[in-house]
């Protein structure tokens, strides 16, 4: 079990990259100032955007689900 938890830690730290790489090339006009009233407009997201948008949402989901996984197997 416990080369299972090794081996589960090291992908567990690459997707976390992966997820840090795609949550920092989101788009950067959603910005703070948004929050507070400022840029009124509904796009909807095409071609390269999108994909990072499914890619964050797969990522986030994989990384909770393997350090859950990590946790149980550790106990």
């Amino acid at each position: 079990m416990r080369n299972l938890a090794y081996i589960l830690t090291i992908i567990d730290m690459v997707v976390m990259v992966l997820l840090i790489i795609t949550v920092t090339l989101q788009n950067k006009s959603a910005g703070l100032s948004n929050v507070f009233g400022g840029g009124g407009v509904v796009t909807t997201r095409r071609g390269s955007d999108k994909w990072l948008f499914y890619a964050t949402i797969v990522l986030g989901v994989l990384f909770a689900g393997i350090s859950l996984t990590i946790v149980l197997l550790n106990r």
